[in-house]
């Protein structure tokens, strides 16, 4: 599955820009200010409905103008070309469209490829809090295996009605026997997304590693740290067992809501000991290890967006990350200018003029 092409009109600095896109590399160069992250973002707010740059969509809209728009056209096996487009206004709130008509995000999702995006600014899946890469992990398995794309879902509804009971019964409301219910329904849930989890990491440990290792990290590893798992029946006298607790503090104390992925170097957090240059590193090992595990899976391989991936890596480093992506799929890379490249890098080239002009051209 690949994205043919990209319009922004507008998106930040963008308007009335389109841009073919081909199979394999195309590298997105120009000027600092001239665009080429803008670029980027317009087409992942295209195909997802949302920014990696920001929480509030909003951002997306021009100084001065009413709304934010981008159009991406995927092509699949078959060959069959299909429009997503995506909107944000400060009046109407968001649109997510398919060909036109609204359609729901499990619908959405089975006509686009994946994304995996690298940014300086998503340096917060290693460094920011767990729940990051809990959601980030539980997104990849959901193209791994798109049967268990409801299971982080399931979890959060039960997780959900069990903490509202558990509010209740901590403001005197209701007897503690009711929990038992939801003690079967949250274990019921948790069972599979826990096992869903490590089976993930299982497939990815050894990718990340090896990826890791060309780049730079010798010893990194990538770990699950399940706050709770094991059957149902264990989940579920888990929960029993912390019922007191939980009833004091009026939420659920336990279950895969608290798992952690690590991401260490030497036995050490990258997230807490790791320098800047090695979270990059981790985070663009992960993205490869998910690509790689994708590709043997013969699933949709992701679309790779690399936002000025480049910058801090030494020359070996680049033409390794650029061999890497040579057996197949679809990649963007921005940056600075041409020299920063691998030659394998510059067969698609798209140069991004100032902003002001708001156009690109495709060499």
């Amino acid at each position: 599955m690949l994205v043919t092409a990209i319009e922004a009109s507008p998106v930040r600095s963008l308007d009335g820009v389109r841009v073919d896109l081909e199979p394999g590399i195309t590298s997105v160069v120009g000027p600092n200010g001239a665009g080429k992250t803008n670029l980027v973002e317009a087409l992942y707010f295209a195909l997802t409905g949302r920014s990696f740059r920001t929480s509030d969509r909003r951002d997306l809209i021009p100084f001065g103008a009413s709304l934010a728009r981008a159009e991406a056209t995927v092509r699949d096996e078959d060959g069959l070309e299909r429009r997503l487009l995506a909107s944000v206004s400060r009046g109407e709130g968001r649109r997510h469209l398919l060909d036109g008509s609204p359609a729901d995000p499990t619908t959405l999702a089975r006509n686009r490829p994946p994304v995996a995006v690298f940014a300086p600014d998503r340096l917060s899946l290693v460094k920011g809090p767990p729940s990051e890469r809990r959601a980030h992990l539980d997104g990849f398995a959901a193209a791994r295996w798109p049967a268990r794309a409801e299971l982080r879902k399931r979890y959060g509804q039960a997780l959900a009605q069990r903490n509202a009971l558990l509010s209740r019964l901590a403001a005197g409301f209701g007897a503690a026997t009711e929990l038992e219910v939801w003690d079967a329904s949250l274990a019921a849930a948790a069972a599979p997304l826990v096992s869903s989890r490590a089976e993930a990491i299982a497939e990815l440990s050894g990718p990340f590693a090896e990826t890791a290792t060309e780049l730079g990290l010798e010893g990194a590893s990538l770990d699950y740290a399940p706050r709770a798992s094991g059957s149902v029946e264990a989940l579920r006298a888990g929960l029993e067992e912390r019922r007191g607790q939980d009833l004091r503090l009026g939420r659920s104390s336990w279950g895969p809501h608290l798992d952690e992925l690590k991401l260490s170097l030497g036995g050490r957090p990258l997230r807490r000991y790791g320098s800047q240059g090695q979270q990059r590193s981790a985070l663009l090992a992960l993205l490869f290890a998910e690509r790689k595990a994708l590709l043997l899976a013969r699933r949709v391989t992701p679309l790779l967006l690399l936002d000025d991936v480049m910058s801090e890596l030494d020359p070996g480093r680049r033409e390794r990350l650029v061999r890497r992506l040579g057996d197949g799929g679809q990649t963007l890379i921005t940056a600075a200018d041409e020299e920063s490249l691998p030659p394998a890098a510059l067969a698609a080239v798209v140069r991004m003029p100032p902003a002001t002009e708001a156009s690109a051209t495709v060499a």
